[in-house]
């Protein structure tokens, strides 16, 4: 899909996580950069493009919970990264046709490929926002054109609150967010886990344009206080309600966290 509005000369040359992202998944969406500093990532840790296919496996079977057994009807996906195969629209309303879907982002490339993919698609936006600040998420025109925050939503931070630093807070960020969420709402996170295998890789992400800040299963549990966590509760991605039984050994030892909350009347623990 050819580039609808000129682009910086640094875009190109500067590697860019969700285009990584992108590369690891098997996707064209990405450039010479993004390839060289993936390869590189992939030299320390051979298993991430297993890692990758995991966390969208999780952010399919999370949606159609939602959407299915839930009966969520609308979600807001932070951090949604580039347009792949399933996306939260597609999935959410096979089950709820329904289905009002807001992806926010402040990727260039990410905003231009999903408006395109989007353009005829009366039930789905999206808005050019920073997960740091949750009020101009909140109070954006595209999410408020489709999503009532006086009603249950699903706001999704999947494979994204790794990208928050210690310094933005990310408790402080979940917290606004949950605050504008109505009573029967949900969030859902997926977390890189720390472990010392994954510390240079990680390091790599410095000359991205997004950091990479694993994080102990105590700190990703403490970002989800105050939140009445869905079954099976916070655990490793593959075992969060799988379809399959069977599974490689490398894939139940991912260190990729993941929980589904659902917001009570009042939530203390945040910022």
């Amino acid at each position: 899909m050819p580039h609808q509005m000129p682009l910086p000369p640094t875009f190109t040359t500067a590697p860019n996580v969700a285009r990584m992202y992108d590369y690891f998944l098997g996707g064209k969406e990405n450039f010479a950069a993004d390839r060289a500093m993936a390869e590189k990532v992939l030299r320390l840790v051979p298993q991430v493009r297993t890692y990758a296919r995991l966390n969208r496996e999780f952010l399919v079977r999370a949606t159609l919970f939602l959407a299915g057994e839930a009966g969520i009807t609308q979600f807001v996906d932070i951090g949604s990264g580039l347009p792949t195969q399933r996306n939260v629209h597609e999935v959410a309303q096979q089950i709820a046709p329904g289905a009002r879907v807001v992806y926010v982002d402040n990727d260039p490339m990410v905003l231009v490929h999903a408006r395109a993919l989007l353009a005829t698609d009366a039930q789905t936006r999206v808005a050019d926002a920073d997960l740091r600040k949750p009020s101009s998420i909140v109070g954006h025109r595209e999410v408020l054109n489709l999503i009532d925050w006086s009603k249950p939503v699903a706001v999704l931070l999947v494979a994204v609150l790794h990208s928050i630093t210690d310094t933005d807070d990310p408790r402080r960020i979940i917290g606004e967010l949950c605050a504008a969420m109505a009573p029967g709402s949900y969030l859902v996170i997926s977390h890189v886990e720390q472990r010392p295998e994954l510390v240079r890789a990680a390091d790599l992400y410095r000359n991205a344009n997004a950091p990479v800040v694993p994080r102990t299963a105590e700190e990703i549990a403490a970002l989800l206080s105050g939140l009445d966590l869905v079954e099976p509760g916070l655990v490793r991605l593959p075992l969060w309600r799988p379809r399959e039984l069977e599974m490689w050994p490398e894939e139940l030892d991912a260190p990729l966290l993941g929980a589904v909350g659902r917001v009570a009347s009042t939530r203390t623990g945040g910022g």
